[in-house]
């Protein structure tokens, strides 16, 4: 089964509605019919809590919306991991040493070299974020990497697998 690594950009587009959405929503469909898996890291439920949590602050989100997101959040998450479908994977001390030159060489954070390294530690087949630096970085360490704004091709990339 293919399975698609979803950055913490990626999975706030599900919760959130902005460009991209649909994308991720196309994602999040395929892994409820079973055709897909979707993988992440522990590091990215911490991240969208923060989104989420400074949306709030900005008053972007109503303290209800807020609450809403959370627990469609949270809930989705909690079944999707129960089904199998999801996995979460730990921050390991091996995957960030793998950052360290990562982050040399290409010039990024280390959370965005976090997310190549997890990816490729899942074994996910495709990663996929918002973030365009962070897919092109994917790119050229010979990750299969798609920008969840370009629906037409995460479409074509999932439906050719």
């Amino acid at each position: 089964m293919l399975k698609v690594y979803l950055d913490s950009s990626a999975i706030v587009k599900r919760y959130v509605l902005e460009p991209g959405s649909s994308a991720v929503d196309f994602v999040f469909d395929k892994c409820w019919a079973g055709e897909l898996s979707i993988a992440t890291s522990v590091w990215n439920i911490g991240e969208v809590l923060g989104v989420l949590d400074v949306r709030r602050r900005r008053g972007w989100l109503s303290e209800d919306e807020f609450k809403e997101v959370l627990r469609n959040f949270t809930g989705e998450i909690i079944r999707l991991l129960r089904l199998r479908v999801l996995e979460i994977f730990p921050v390991l001390t091996s995957i960030l040493i793998k950052t360290w030159p990562l982050i040399l060489r290409e010039r990024i954070y280390e959370a965005d070299a976090l997310q190549i390294q997890t990816c490729f530690y899942s074994g996910s087949d495709i990663l996929l974020s918002a973030d365009r630096e962070l897919v092109n970085v994917a790119l050229r360490t010979g990750l299969k990497a798609v920008n969840v704004e370009d629906k037409d091709e995460v479409v074509k990339l999932l439906k050719g697998q």
